[in-house]
């Protein structure tokens, strides 16, 4: 007999949980002596969980989705009007805010002309790569039907999109991979790997040299983060897209853009692309679309790229074949489109840029306090601080101190999160994304509360 669970009483909340719930990215045996953290409410930077602590959220959810904070009715009420209205039609088929956000988005957008829907940045991802073989089984005689990817990068969970992680430990495990995918150098100029002037222009060289050497009639494309996320948050050095994009229109390579991080506001501009001058030919996003109030995710492409799959004979190729069940829910774009509305009309953009201009000045001030500190970089409220135990030979912090400062900050109250168990040797990133309403006060805290921790774990 099954007894009913009383979502109040949280002791039977967190056994529930600890019985029950496989959670992302955790070894469950610290769980016979620790009780799993439970979250209850979240209302704008701040989050409470079973016990009634209280924390300040410096990285937007856990995985930088929440960009316009915890708590907004205005979300909710949105998507409970249209659920009730009609909650799902699959894609094959339009809806009312389907067909309303991607006329917003697309207006945000200018080069880019189609939408479609799936419900994950892993899922959009690999919506392009399978564009990108239809395209070449359909253009190209096949030929062009390899994908470059950077090292650092990620772009999801799924096999094929986990044949693309420049994270190698990510991928431990899941192999064999599918053909075709080709990785490229990174462009993180603090471990820049050629003593050059121009590191920016050296670095997109680099994707040059490789595409020689797989040979360009055989490359279709090339899938690049704006800023490199989970990677470290690299910021691209000077002169580093303009070049990209001359070597992908010389060898008429498509560019795909991953902005599911960087989407939606987070570093100041509707796109991380947008800071650069760049055309790309795909761009996807998720997270932040909707802020994590709805699942929703978007492949977003030029009329070019939409103008292949038409007019084609009846082979099997006349169209894209297929279909993403959850990209049919109406709760997504209405969630999107009311979370675009708060971005503008609190405008949130320009809080980003002057808030992640003040949390880049706080971290440089920390710099000078601690010699552990061996870089800072970032782009609006997107930012990284690398440790190291050498700052003269930059030698990478140990992951363990790393996360011992991050365990420090929890301590206090303040979630920060860091590269962890993805990059071998080099796990040694603090990385910051506070949702785009945040307050010189909670910057500040969220700095404040990292000088505290270092100096603790350091000296």
């Amino acid at each position: 007999m099954t007894l009913d669970l009383n979502p109040n009483d949280m002791s039977q909340v967190v056994a529930a949980d600890r019985n029950h719930v496989w959670h992302h990215l955790s070894q469950h045996k610290q769980y016979e002596s620790i009780d799993p953290r439970v979250f209850v409410e979240g209302k704008g930077m701040r989050l409470w969980d079973a016990t009634g602590r209280e924390f300040l959220d410096a990285v937007s959810g856990g995985v930088w989705t929440v960009n316009v904070g915890y708590g907004r009715e205005s979300i909710a009420d949105a998507i409970r009007d249209q659920l009730v209205k009609l909650n799902y039609y699959a894609g094959a088929a339009g809806t009312v805010p389907g067909a309303i956000f991607a006329q917003k988005l697309i207006e945000k957008m200018p080069g880019m002309s189609r939408v479609y829907y799936s419900n994950s940045g892993s899922e959009a991802n690999e919506k392009v790569y399978k564009m990108v073989r239809q395209i070449a089984a359909r253009h190209h005689g096949g030929k062009k039907w390899k994908i470059l990817y950077r090292d650092r990068d990620y772009h999801g969970t799924t096999i094929a999109t986990l044949a693309t992680s420049g994270q190698d430990q990510r991928a431990i495990a899941y192999g064999p991979f599918p053909d075709g995918f080709v990785r490229v150098p990174h462009c993180l100029e603090y471990r820049k790997q050629w003593d050059v002037e121009n590191y920016g222009e050296r670095a997109a060289d680099a994707i040059e040299e490789v595409i020689l050497r797989e040979g360009p009639d055989t490359v279709g494309c090339l899938v690049l983060e704006p800023v490199t996320a989970g990677g470290g948050v690299i910021t691209p050095p000077e002169g580093y897209w303009q070049r990209v994009q001359e070597i992908c229109r010389k060898y008429d390579i498509l560019l795909h853009i991953d902005e599911v991080v960087c989407g939606l506001g987070r570093t100041g501009a509707w796109f991380g692309y947008q800071h650069y001058g760049v055309e790309p030919d795909f761009v996807t996003m998720a997270k932040g679309v909707a802020s994590g109030y709805a699942a929703i995710s978007c492949t977003v492409t030029t009329e070019r790229v939409f103008e292949m799959f038409k007019d084609a004979p009846e082979d099997g190729m006349s169209f894209f074949r297929d279909i993403s069940t959850f990209g049919g829910c109406t709760s997504g774009p209405v969630a999107a489109i009311e979370n675009m509305r708060i971005i503008e009309d609190e405008k949130l953009l320009e809080n980003t840029v002057a808030m992640g201009n003040r949390m880049l000045d706080n971290l440089t001030t920390l710099m000078d306090k601690h010699a552990v500190i061996g870089d800072v970089r970032g782009k609006g409220l997107f930012c990284g601080a690398e440790l190291v135990s050498d700052r003269a030979g930059k030698e990478p912090m140990d992951e363990k101190k790393v996360q011992a400062v991050v365990a420090e900050c929890l301590a206090q109250g303040v979630i920060i999160g860091a590269t962890n168990r993805s990059l071998p040797g080099f796990n040694n990133t603090l990385c910051l994304s506070p949702a785009l309403i945040a307050t010189a006060d909670d910057i500040d805290g969220i700095t404040d509360s990292i000088d505290r921790a270092l100096t603790k774990v350091f000296g």
